[in-house]
């Protein structure tokens, strides 16, 4: 489990976390949604400490965050940024065996080989890997990020905006296989995502920001509501159930 506790975050004068408080649940996926500049991906930067909170305390698995060596956090904590573009030549084998950086600092033996292998297989890339990511489509990059993080073997992953640039069918596969990672591995994954059905259909939690505050938390079904919604995004948006699934009619 990890715990945030009255985190606050200035950049400058500017307050772009508010004093939030929040628990992320061992082997759930939760959902960070809201508007543009609401401080989803800060908050996540400063729990996987790419980013110093001002005030507040993280929390992991009942030890404080500060109290965690870097290396150490390396094997609990993983992150994929929203901006993931490498300014080397590798092919998928390459990119997803730097995931074992934390415990071989580069010197891979075979049994971390095999765990390689383990997510190229997992992610269904082995016919590509060997392929270099500039030859790739964004779903198949995207694809070969995540088993770069699934060969790190970390608790919790954290994923900014995963979905940013793909089409439909690309990002219900990235959803799926998130899912099939908490069923499979008892993953803790924690996601930015705009995309308010894809955060329904697939979230186990929801946590609602607006302007650096955290509004709303809480299941799927407490918190997929017009009125929540409504206060999340300043506009109307009905919320209709479809096969037990909560959809949002944002378009209309």
């Amino acid at each position: 489990m990890i715990e945030i506790k009255n985190v606050t975050k200035y950049f400058g004068k500017k307050k772009v976390i508010d004093e939030v408080s929040t628990v992320f649940e061992k082997g759930k996926i939760t959902s960070l949604i809201g508007a543009n500049g609401a401080g989803k991906s800060t908050l996540i930067g400063i729990i996987t400490r790419l980013i110093q909170a001002d005030e507040g305390e993280i929390i992991i698995e009942d030890r404080p965050l500060k109290q965690w060596k870097e290396q150490e956090l390396a094997r609990k904590i993983s992150i994929l940024r929203q901006s993931n573009h490498l300014n080397m030549s590798l092919t998928i084998r390459e990119l997803i065996s730097f995931g074992r950086f934390p415990y071989t600092q580069g010197k891979l033996t075979k049994s971390d080989w095999l765990v390689v292998d383990q997510a190229i297989e997992y992610m269904n890339l082995a016919d590509i890997q060997d392929k270099y990511l500039e030859q790739l489509s964004g779903g198949q990059k995207q694809r070969a990020f995540i088993a770069m993080i699934l060969a790190q073997d970390t608790q919790y992953i954290f994923l900014d905006e995963p979905l940013n640039n793909l089409d439909m069918k690309h990002s219900a596969e990235i959803m799926k296989l998130l899912v099939k990672l908490v069923e499979d591995f008892g993953k803790t994954i924690i996601l930015v995502i705009h995309d308010i059905n894809f955060a329904s259909i697939y979230s186990h939690n929801i946590v609602g920001m607006k302007n650096g505050r955290l509004l709303y938390q809480g299941r799927v079904d407490e918190i997929v509501t017009s009125e929540h919604l409504k206060e999340l995004f300043e506009m109307e948006i009905p919320i209709r159930e479809i096969e037990g699934k909560k959809i949002a009619f944002y378009y209309q």
